[in-house]
C-alpha cells in the first residue's frame, strides 16, 4: 500500500523513543493545506505514521499568524500541525510545479483545501490527477458542492455554521449563536480523515485511488439530521434552550447553592428514580403534565417550578451524592479555567517550531504522540528539493 518509506522523523526521531504501533508508516501524504480542515485531517494521519509534507507559500500558512498565543505561536497551528515536513514552493513557477507533480507521483495521499476551482486551474484537480497517478487518493475540501449553486461561495467556518442552519438551533430562545469552537472546520477535517482510510483499504483490495470530495455544508448538514427531520416529517422547528436538550427533559442545566450541574433523564426508569430517590416526589411521574418525555419537554417551565426550588436548597456535592445514588447521570459546568486541571484531561507534549515546548489535549485512542515537532516554516524544502529533483 505505501508508495515510499518513511525518510526521517518529522517529529520525535527513533532514537530517543521506541515507536508505539505506527500503521500508516511508509505512507506519504502531500497536503497543500491551510488553517483548520485540511491541516485536521492530515495531522491525523501524521499521528498514526504517515509522512506528511506540508507545502506552503512564501508567507506560509496564515494559521502561522492567527495569534501569538502558545509561547508566541499560533495556538491553531500548534495544535494541528505536528509531525508535519514543511517545504515552501512556488507552485505558480514551472519548475515547482514540476517538482510538485515528481512528488505526487510517489505519493499515496494529496489533500488541498484551496478556494473553488483553484486546483483545477492550476491542474490539480481530483479527476486529472487521479488519471495520471492511478494509485493516488485525492482529497478535495470545499465549501459547497461543486455541482450547486454555492459551488463559488467562501467558506470560513461561522459561515458555514450559519448556512448548514447550526446557529438556529444553538443559543438560546432570544439569541442564535455560533458554537464556541470552530465545528464546520474540524468536523470536516474528521471526515476527511475517516474517508482517506476508507479509501487506503479499497486501494488495497482493487489497486486504485480515489477522488474524494469533502464539503464543509455537506459534513454540517449530516450534523443537522435531527433537526432537519423534525422538521420534514413534523413540520416542526428545534428551538434553541441554552444548556438544555431540545426535546428530553429534563436533560438540563440545575442550579445549586454553590453551583451549577447538568442532569441528564434519558429513559421512563431514570425519571422515576429521580422523582422517588432524588427528589422525594414520587407524585410527579403522575401529574398528566409530566408523565412521559414529550410531555416534559412541553411543559417544561411547570417541571422546572417543581424542581428547581429543590435543587436549589442543596450544594452541588449533597445533589451530585443524591444523583449516584440513584444511578442518575450528571455532569458539572466546569468553567474553562478549571479544564487544565480536570481530572479526566490527559496531556501530552508537542515541540513548537522554535524549540520550546508546550501541552495540549492528547488525541483519544492514543497513549502518547510520537511525532512532536512543528515545523518551522521551509524547514525541510531544501532537503525535499534534493531528494526529488
Amino acid at each position: 500500500m505505501p508508495g515510499s518509506e518513511q525518510k526521517s522523523a518529522s517529529g520525535l526521531d527513533a532514537k530517543e523513543q521506541p515507536l508505539q504501533d505506527q500503521p500508516l508508516k511508509g505512507l506519504l501524504v502531500v497536503s497543500l493545506e491551510q488553517a483548520v480542515a485540511a491541516p485536521t485531517c492530515s495531522v491525523k494521519l501524521a499521528d498514526a505514521g504517515a509522512r506528511v509534507i506540508k507545502i506552503e507559500r512564501a508567507e506560509g500558512d496564515p494559521a502561522r499568524k492567527y495569534d501569538e498565543a502558545v509561547k508566541g505561536i499560533s495556538a491553531y497551528f500548534a495544535w494541528l500541525n505536528r509531525g508535519k515536513e514543511s517545504a515552501v514552493l512556488d507552485i505558480k513557477t514551472e519548475a515547482d510545479m514540476a517538482l510538485l507533480h515528481k512528488i505526487l507521483k510517489k505519493a499515496d495521499v494529496f489533500i488541498q483545501n484551496f478556494a473553488p476551482g483553484a486546483a483545477e486551474r492550476l491542474g490539480l484537480g481530483g479527476a486529472h490527477l487521479t488519471k495520471h497517478y492511478p494509485k493516488l487518493i485525492v482529497v478535495d475540501i470545499y465549501g459547497y458542492r461543486q455541482d450547486s449553486d454555492y459551488r463559488d461561495m467562501r467558506a470560513y467556518d461561522m459561515l458555514v455554521q450559519a448556512e448548514s442552519g447550526i446557529c438556529t438551533v444553538t443559543g438560546t430562545t432570544e439569541e442564535a449563536v455560533k458554537v464556541g469552537i470552530s465545528i464546520a472546520d474540524i468536523g470536516t477535517g474528521m471526515v476527511a480523515h475517516a474517508l482517506v482510510l476508507e479509501a487506503l483499504i479499497g486501494r488495497g483490495i482493487t489497486g486504485k485511488g480515489k477522488h474524494i470530495k469533502v464539503p464543509m455544508f455537506d459534513c454540517m448538514a449530516d450534523w443537522m439530521s435531527v433537526p432537519l427531520l423534525y422538521q420534514d416529517y413534523l413540520q416542526q422547528e428545534t428551538t434553541r434552550n441554552g444548556l438544555s436538550h431540545a426535546v428530553i427533559y429534563p436533560y438540563t442545566k440545575i442550579a445549586c447553592q454553590d453551583g451549577e450541574l447538568v442532569i441528564a433523564i434519558q429513559n421512563h426508569a431514570e425519571w422515576l428514580r429521580l422523582c422517588d430517590g432524588v427528589l422525594e416526589r414520587p407524585d410527579l411521574p403522575k401529574n398528566p403534565l409530566f408523565e412521559t418525555n414529550p410531555k416534559r419537554s412541553e411543559n417544561r417551565k411547570a417541571l422546572d417550578e417543581q424542581i428547581n426550588p429543590i435543587f436549589a436548597n442543596w450544594t452541588r456535592e449533597e445533589a451530585i451524592q443524591r444523583l449516584i445514588e440513584q444511578k442518575i447521570a450528571w455532569s458539572r459546568v466546569t468553567k474553562l479555567q478549571d479544564l487544565p486541571t480536570h481530572p479526566a484531561l490527559k496531556r501530552a507534549t508537542s515541540i513548537l517550531p522554535n524549540g520550546e515546548t508546550f501541552q495540549l489535549p492528547l488525541p483519544a485512542g492514543r497513549e502518547r504522540l510520537d511525532y512532536q515537532k512543528i515545523p518551522p516554516l521551509g524547514a525541510h524544502t531544501q532537503e525535499i528539493r534534493e531528494e526529488f529533483s
